[in-house]
């Protein structure tokens, strides 16, 4: 068994790592309602966005418009874009994002390339030897549209040179705190709506291919910096989760040491006394 002091050691030991949750679980608080915000907020618009690039390819023709992004190609490779922390901490997120982005692989018939996000899609892809298109690493807290940007034409340059036949997004979607819902999404090529009699018709200026041609590199853009937004407001979510569930557990070691501590103690005192008394009845008789 061990001794007092050893015991009061470890209660020190995870006393300061306590300390070192409660702080981490304050700053993943302190960013997260900035993160909440950016991601709910653009979810509404990344929404609109792919909604109306459907009604829009679906009231186009081929002949007028050819669009590289709205090839619907023989598949022969896959293309996923993973988007996943950099950093761990963060309870069972990351393993929650790969899992699904496992799932996806093992249902595909074709080879699997990977755009990876953060240091933890990475390493998933190198572990199970996928071929790496492109990697994106430290983007940050506060993701702009200018560091998703390059991201953006990576994926493009991909699928527009028939390096991949169709592109899909895997990110954690920000439920609410305590929920982060995985998902895997289509990417491209880009899927027209269902057409009816209510459909709003569009009229082209200059010319639908020219439209076609701005609007569609924009909404992969747009989808791809929302998912990095999503990612962001998840991986905050997680980590204050985690750090203040771990925080309580260590709390909650403490008190049982520090109890078998004062136990342990109190059994010394009584031995002690024992020997003691042992001793003086030794000596009257």
């Amino acid at each position: 068994m061990a001794s007092v002091r050893q015991i009061a050691r470890r209660i020190r030991s995870v006393e300061n790592t306590a300390k070192i949750t409660k702080a981490m679980a304050m700053i993943a608080a302190s960013k997260l309602r900035r993160s909440q915000d950016a991601a709910t907020q653009g979810r509404s618009y990344s929404e609109n966005m792919a909604a109306m690039v459907s009604n829009v390819v679906s009231q186009t023709n081929e002949d007028e418009s050819h669009q590289p992004l709205l090839e619907t190609r023989v598949v022969s490779n896959v293309g996923i874009l993973i988007v996943a922390p950099d950093r761990g901490l963060t309870g069972g997120l990351n393993a929650n994002i790969l899992r699904a982005v496992s799932d996806f692989i093992d249902t595909q018939t074709a080879p699997v390339k990977v755009v990876a996000i953060g240091k933890k899609g990475l390493d998933f892809a190198r572990r199970n030897g996928l071929e790496i298109i492109a990697e994106y690493t430290g983007i940050g807290d506060r993701p702009t549209p200018t560091d998703t940007l390059p991201i953006g034409e990576a994926v493009i340059n991909a699928f527009s040179n028939a390096e991949v036949d169709s592109f899909h997004t895997a990110y954690a979607q920000f439920v609410n705190t305590t929920l982060q819902r995985p998902v895997v999404q289509p990417l491209l090529p880009v899927s027209p709506s269902e057409t009816s009699a209510n459909s709003v018709g569009y009229i082209f200026e200059p010319n639908a291919g020219e439209v076609l041609g701005r609007l569609l590199p924009r909404y992969v853009e747009t989808l791809i910096h929302h998912a990095v937004l999503e990612g962001n407001a998840s991986e905050q979510s997680a980590r204050m989760v985690a750090m203040n569930q771990a925080t309580d557990n260590a709390n909650e070691m403490v008190d049982d040491l520090t109890l078998l501590m004062n136990k342990l103690r109190q059994e010394t005192i009584t031995t002690e006394l024992l020997d003691i008394v042992g001793g003086v009845a030794a000596l009257e008789s």
